[in-house]
């Protein structure tokens, strides 16, 4: 069975996301802007992608992820990490950036900026108790199950 995903272009001259690879999980997000806009150390700015999508399962979102190549070789980041995008957003993507590095990076017309990865979310009930089953980890928290 086929799965869709509706897009809009909500600018003219929008790039669709596409995967690069066959086996790509993500599909990558172009930004749609007119002219290069740098980013300086410390920088945070928001790119937009001119298109906006419309998930048809409630149970799923949008997840929008840094490129691999940005992240490690220039420092450009997600300014909250990951981006999610709910299933009942219909505006505009836009991709917040950050940039980590000592260096200034300009980001250019229709260049890959993210990727976006559609995946299920699990909505649990909500159980209020008074205890939690005791687990060998326990409350153990950062670093707690060592360096290896």
């Amino acid at each position: 069975m086929k799965s869709f995903l509706k897009i809009m272009k909500v600018k003219d001259n929008a790039k669709l996301p596409a995967r690069a690879t066959e086996g790509s999980a993500g599909m990558d997000l172009y930004a749609c802007i007119d002219e290069p806009v740098t980013l300086k150390h410390g920088e945070l700015k928001i790119i937009p992608t001119g298109i906006a999508i419309a998930l048809n399962d409630k149970n799923s979102a949008a997840f929008l992820y840094a490129r691999s190549g940005l992240g490690v070789k220039h420092g450009i980041c997600l300014s909250n990490g990951v981006g999610v995008i709910d299933s009942d957003y219909r505006g505009e993507i836009c991709v917040g950036l950050c940039n980590v590095s000592n260096e200034d990076y300009t980001v250019k017309p229709f260049e890959r900026v993210a990727q976006m990865v559609i995946a299920p979310v699990f909505m649990p009930e909500l159980e209020v108790c008074e205890n939690l089953d005791e687990t060998k980890r326990g409350n153990g928290g950062f670093g707690s199950t060592g360096k290896v």
